[in-house]
């Protein structure tokens, strides 16, 4: 891992020339990203918010697209019951996690979202 924070850095393409990383390897990075949880087949980091209505879970949406956008690497996102939201991360090019799935986890970490209280 570099020496600079993950929320620091940028995305770098993979297009599949990289593996995956192995679970223990992700277990390190998501030391780092705080409230992010693996799946049990070390292949996919989410998190989960409870935000305030749909338009606060709307707003946290498209905050979270333009920071995929500008990292050009995209999670998958869940909104259901109108506020229950779900970030996925995994680097579908590679069929796992890769550091660019812990950098945009950080990222996210740092955006403002309205949650319920």
């Amino acid at each position: 891992m570099a020496d600079t924070k993950l929320e620091e850095r940028k995305c770098e393409p993979c297009e599949g020339k990289t593996a995956a990383f192995k679970k223990e390897e992700a277990q390190k990075y998501l030391k780092e990203t705080p409230g992010w949880q693996m799946d049990t087949a070390g292949k996919m980091i989410f998190k989960e918010y409870k935000t305030k209505n749909f338009l606060a879970a709307v707003a946290f949406i498209n905050k979270v697209a333009a920071v995929a956008e500008e990292d050009n690497h995209h999670p998958d996102i869940h909104l259901t019951g109108y506020r229950n939201l779900r970030i996925d991360l995994s680097t579908h090019a590679i069929g796992g996690l890769s550091e660019n799935d812990f950098i945009v986890a950080a990222k996210i970490n740092q955006l403002p979202v309205e949650l319920k209280k």
